[in-house]
């Protein structure tokens, strides 16, 4: 608030003058009562005098009689209706009262009479950033500065509306021109960290964040500002930290532990998550995001029933979020409940119809539920759109199952289509050819059903089935031949022809009595649900190793990320993808899949050491070498891990820690080839 000496001019009367000179010197002794005493006494003698209602008015001011002040002031508005400066002290007045709008109508008063002084555009910015006015204080502050460049305080309130806006890029700039023309006496670190934590400069943010709790170890605001920076930066342990000192300075301080809640997931801490989530959900019960959060963890350690309750309250709050139907579905469908799971299918693929893996995921829980002909009617659906052999291999399993019903119900021409259909497709299953086999017979195509039986006997010679329906099926020709008059072992038909009779299928699902398997696996696509056996997961590996010996690494990607569909926590298939990112020069993948190997195992050393590697080639040393460290803290005979330490420390001409570390590696070191190679290199630092 900018105070203003009102000039004034006046010709009160010699007796009004001498009282009006005693005011002002009982003034400057502080003895206001008696100095509002003569100023009343000198109007009471020169009546309507300007400068006596001033001083009066800037008395009251001084006392805290703000009221009378203001009538004081009115009155000199009334003799001299031009003068800026009276509403200027008006509405200092307001502004101390927090009167912001009356304060703002004194302003703007003065601003109408006097545009050329520029002090006041100070005034009204900061009545502005009172009223939460925040683009208006902006537009002032700016304009004040235009003219006082070097105005601390402004440029500073400046800044305070840019962050209080939502405009951090901006505050940045204002608390950097701040801090560059005075960092010795620049205070305002915790906005200015704020401000860079917003704008994702993390690290930095960290710096002015660490000097502000140096200034004051009690702001909670910036020991939070920070905790959220470590955050950021993966340096979970420091964050850590910051929240605990957060929460022993306000342990009800509860919007704070969604954050920390985020960040014990993160570490792998899901026990502890799932504590504080409860804790921030019993204060926070409307917040989405503490359901989905706490639904992930829960799914993460396989507790469905929990996973399900908390996204259905998630989605009870936010009935539009598809993605927690997703998720719904997705957990339904793990445990089986194929029914539930379509629901949400359904409602997910009506708001996004073209959902490649909902799709899929419905075909899947139809083919489950032994809907075949909805499934394979989406299957073929789905390989409209694009080729998947997966999708595939389902929609010939899913036509093998149709097929059988629809030979048991005597549906022998649509039975026959779709054996001959999946067979098309390639079909490996030997029932296929049996029941087209059996179709053909009935239709009455002898020559084909013989080929098709025998066939099938082929593929699966111990199926005695398929030998007994081929002896039947011979006999029965046979005898047709000795006795083409015969007709007592055929049934009339409604035309009157005769058609043969048909030997009962004696299993209802297959030869063998089960449902044709289902692959739920997509190597295209992340989100297909998979409950794949262990068997199939550990066979696609094999293939991926193959693939890996002969170089044909997108054939390994392929197989080795159709067995994370199976077993999506097995840590060495995560190395051996990263690994193929890492040969192929894409760094960013190859990090995502070691960060998620020691994500899955924490103590899995090849995994931390590998992530290292990646971290040397983009020569960000500081992240290498704790990784480098953490293997070493579990195994501390990894000799490989000593030798990457080394070079990390030789790149910082770090001669003493280079050298111990290539000792180290020699002292654990199986391989010999590399003796000579690093006695050589120790040899040239210790020169």
């Amino acid at each position: 608030m900018l105070t203003v000496n009102i000039p004034a001019y006046s010709y009160m009367s010699p007796e009004a003058n001498v009282l009006y000179q005693q005011a002002c010197t009982l003034e400057y002794q502080h003895n206001y009562k008696e100095a509002i005493a003569k100023v009343l006494e000198a109007i009471n003698i020169a009546g309507e005098d300007a400068l006596l209602y001033t001083k009066l008015a800037g008395l009251y001011s001084d006392t805290d009689q703000y009221d009378k002040a203001i009538e004081a002031y009115n009155t000199v508005v009334k003799l001299r209706p031009d003068d800026a400066f009276v509403y200027i002290s008006i509405g200092n007045i307001y502004e101390t009262q927090a009167k912001y709008i009356q304060a703002l109508e004194a302003y703007n008063q003065a601003l109408k009479i006097f545009p050329q002084y520029k002090y006041n555009y100070l005034n009204i910015a900061n009545v502005q950033y009172q009223m939460n006015d925040y683009p208006a204080a902006i537009e002032n502050y700016t304009k004040f500065l235009d003219t006082y460049t070097n105005h601390k305080e402004a440029r500073e309130s400046l800044a305070n509306a840019y962050l209080a806006s939502k405009t951090p890029e901006k505050a940045v700039e204002q608390y950097a021109k701040l801090y560059d023309a005075d960092s010795e006496n620049f205070k305002d670190y915790a906005n200015y960290g704020l401000a860079l934590f917003q704008t994702k400069d993390y690290t930095k943010a960290v710096e002015f964040l660490e000097k502000a709790i140096e200034k004051d170890p009690d702001s909670l605001t910036s020991h939070i500002s920070l905790a959220l920076s470590y955050q950021e930066l993966e340096k979970n342990e420091q964050a850590m930290q910051q929240y605990q000192i957060v929460f022993e300075q306000a342990p009800n301080l509860h919007s704070v532990r969604f954050d920390y809640a985020n960040l014990l997931a993160d570490m792998g801490k899901n026990g502890e998550a799932i504590a504080q989530y409860k804790i921030y959900v019993n204060n926070y019960p409307k917040d989405v995001r503490a359901y989905k959060n706490l639904g992930l963890v829960y799914k993460r350690i396989n507790d469905y029933d929990n996973t399900i309750a908390n996204y259905e309250k998630a989605i009870a709050l936010d009935g539009s979020d598809v993605g927690i139907k997703k998720e719904l579905a997705s957990c339904y469908h793990m445990k089986k409940d194929y029914q539930t799971a379509l629901k949400y299918y359904d409602e997910v693929l009506q708001a996004k119809p073209d959902d490649y893996d909902t799709k899929v995921n419905k075909a899947i829980a139809l083919h489950a539920l032994n809907r075949y002909e909805d499934a394979i009617a989406l299957y073929k659906e789905i390989l409209t759109t694009k080729a998947n052999p997966i999708v595939e291999g389902n929609l010939t399993d899913a036509l093998i199952a149709q097929g059988e019903i629809d030979l048991n119900a005597k549906n022998y021409t649509k039975a026959q289509e779709e054996f001959e259909l999946a067979i098309s497709k390639g079909a490996k299953e030997s029932f296929a050819y049996y029941g087209l086999a059996k179709s053909y017979r009935a239709n009455g195509l002898n020559d084909k059903a013989g080929e098709f039986c025998e066939k099938a006997i082929s593929m699966a010679p111990e199926k005695t089935l398929y030998s007994d329906e081929y002896a039947e099926f011979i006999a029965e020709i046979n005898t047709a031949k000795a006795a083409p008059e015969t007709v007592s072992a055929e049934t009339p038909t409604a035309s009157g022809e005769v058609a043969p009779v048909v030997t009962p299928v004696n299993t209802q699902n297959g030869q063998d009595g089960k449902l044709p398997s289902i692959s739920l696996e997509n190597t295209e696509d992340e989100n297909v649900v998979n409950v794949a056996n262990v068997d199939k997961s550990k066979d696609l590996i094999l293939k991926g190793d193959e693939n890996y010996k002969k170089d044909e690494f997108d054939e390994a990607l392929k197989n080795y990320k159709a067995a994370l569909k199976i077993n999506p926590n097995d840590e060495v298939t995560l190395l051996k993808i990263g690994n193929i990112y890492k040969l192929e020069d894409d760094n960013n993948k190859a990090l995502d899949f070691y960060k998620k190997a020691i994500f899955v195992n924490p103590d899995y050393t090849d995994g931390w050491f590998n992530l290292g590697l990646v971290y040397a080639n983009d020569n960000n040393i500081a992240k290498s070498k704790e990784c480098f460290e953490k293997v070493i803290s579990l195994n501390a005979e990894y000799p490989y891990a000593y030798y990457a330490l080394a070079i990390a420390y030789e790149g910082e001409d770090n001669k003493e820690e280079a050298v111990k570390n290539y000792q180290l590696f020699l002292k654990y070191n199986k391989d010999t080839n590399m003796v000579k190679v690093v006695e050589d290199r120790i040899n040239t630092l210790q020169k």
